[in-house]
């Protein structure tokens, strides 16, 4: 007698996808780790996902928003701690703002997570014989992703405005004009459907966006630079610190119905 097929679970496929729209990033690793800034006093577990030179912190596995997000580009070292009573993989992140320390539930998990940071930040695979030949394969294609992401945003950052950084861009700005924005997202829908770009006045940000509700609509937003924050022009003004979180805002705010405009490659 056959049996009834069962009946699929896209849960974590949504997830994934509602996460990558609003980060705007590639993931390269992810998992459980024990937190605790060099403010605090106890360790908070958070699901933690490495999305380019981002570490992103979730309250849940299956949280669709970060609750947390720390920039480790400027990563000096990562020390071992050592003896740890509890047996987990104990680690210290030294950065540029500060210090991070990290729990892995085991050795070998906390070994990938160093190994995984130090080749995003220091563009190459750690020289460790103790990792083991799949490892270091999904290291360098990692390293190899993470290169040809910087590439193009450097590619892209040469026409961007002066104030833009490398680590500043997501990966849906482009440099081009309102009409360039605009057919690009009539040409590729399944590409996205919100593009940031230079302003009119090359001091200035540009968000467009095109989504369908009777028939396609096209809009455009302001987002002017204030020192080290963004102001988006809305009818009630909102000052964002980064361009990303000027991204996530526009999802945040659509439920999801705006997607960031990235070419697959």
């Amino acid at each position: 007698r056959k049996q009834p097929e069962e009946t699929p679970q896209p849960a974590p496929r949504r997830i994934f996808h509602e996460r990558q729209r609003i980060t705007g990033l590639p993931l390269y690793f992810q998992g459980y780790l024990s937190v605790r800034h060099s403010r605090c006093q106890e360790f908070r577990v958070y699901w933690t996902e490495l999305r380019g030179t981002m570490l992103f912190f979730y309250d849940d596995k299956k949280a669709p928003t970060y609750s947390q997000k720390l920039d480790v580009s400027a990563l000096t070292s990562a020390t071992n701690v050592y003896p740890d009573k509890t047996g987990s993989e104990h680690f210290i992140l030294m950065l540029s703002n500060g210090e991070l320390e990290l729990k892995a539930n085991d050795h070998e998990c906390g070994k990938e997570w160093k190994s995984f940071i130090h080749t995003i930040t220091k563009l190459s695979v750690p020289p460790d014989e103790s990792l083991l030949p799949e490892q270091l394969r999904r290291m360098h294609e990692v390293l190899e992703k993470e290169k040809e992401r910087r590439m193009m945003l450097n590619n892209l950052n040469r026409k961007s405005p002066p104030s833009s950084t490398l680590t500043a861009l997501p990966a849906c700005f482009y440099a081009v004009s309102r009409q360039e924005a605009i057919e690009m997202l009539e040409k590729n829908p399944s590409c996205g459907n919100l593009i940031l770009r230079p302003g009119s006045d090359s001091k200035s940000y540009a968000i467009t966006i095109r989504y369908r509700l009777d028939a396609p609509q096209l809009k455009h937003y302001k987002v002017v630079s204030k020192g080290t924050s963004y102001l988006l022009e809305l009818e009630r003004q909102v000052i964002l610190p980064s361009l990303q979180d000027v991204v996530n805002y526009f999802l945040i705010h659509t439920r999801g119905n705006l997607k960031p405009y990235v070419i697959q490659t």
